[in-house]
């Protein structure tokens, strides 16, 4: 996925085993706090959706591999505005994990490392969002620079963690920079695409009366807080 095989060598990868359990165990926490508020159904019936997308998008969506790593359209912003931080983020993890354990077995030693890498990015995304979103404005009402910061801050969380891999398997040498560079610059060129998809896909879901309140989306996407 984003960490390349041989990128951190076995017995440096032990820390992405602590950081992944620490990135679940936060996901476990927003898990409990939005089964209790939409109930287990509603919560399960978007992970599996979102685990599906995931899925979808990893393997479907064009995916090239630039210096240190692969640049993925994963749509993280609009997975969250959508069906929520806890469905998103199971849906990264399983869309991962089913990923590699079907198709890309060569990335599970690194599935502590991605899993991290795509988690804490989200989680600081929808920190972000509570800040610069206001309670009274449902999701379908956001405009395009509220999009953009999100987006921001999820694609460059991703681009800081794989940075910090990458640091940490292979040193500061001057081609190790230069690959990690590369990567950054070409992977942030998402940003240009994304924003305008979470807009795109909003206005639909503006339109599309019949998802409101059912099981399938966020309460916030109609709904202020």
């Amino acid at each position: 996925m984003h960490i390349e095989p041989g990128l951190v060598s076995p017995e440096k990868i032990i820390l992405s085993y602590a950081t992944a359990t620490a990135a679940i165990g936060y996901l476990t926490r927003l898990w409990y706090q939005e089964a209790r508020q939409r109930g287990l159904l509603s919560l399960s019936v978007r992970s599996l959706i979102c685990s599906a997308l995931v899925f979808c998008f990893f393997e479907v969506l064009p995916h090239h591999p630039i210096g240190v790593s692969e640049v993925h359209l994963i749509l993280g912003s609009t997975l969250f505005l959508i069906f929520g931080p806890a469905a998103a983020g199971v849906g990264l993890a399983l869309g991962l994990l089913v990923q590699g354990l079907f198709l890309a077995p060569f990335d599970l030693p690194q599935y502590g490392m991605n899993v991290t890498t795509l988690l804490v990015p989200l989680y600081a995304m929808y920190a972000l969002a509570q800040q610069v979103i206001d309670k009274n404005t449902a999701y379908v009402d956001l405009k395009y620079h509220q999009a953009l910061r999100l987006s921001v801050a999820y694609q460059g969380g991703i681009v800081i963690w794989v940075g910090f891999w990458a640091l940490y398997g292979q040193g500061f040498g001057a081609q190790n920079i230069h690959q990690i560079l590369t990567f950054g610059i070409a992977y942030m060129s998402v940003i240009i695409v994304e924003p305008l998809i979470d807009i795109a896909i909003l206005a639909l879901a503006k339109t599309a009366y019949l998802l409101k309140n059912t099981l399938f989306v966020s309460g916030r996407l109609y709904h202020a807080a």
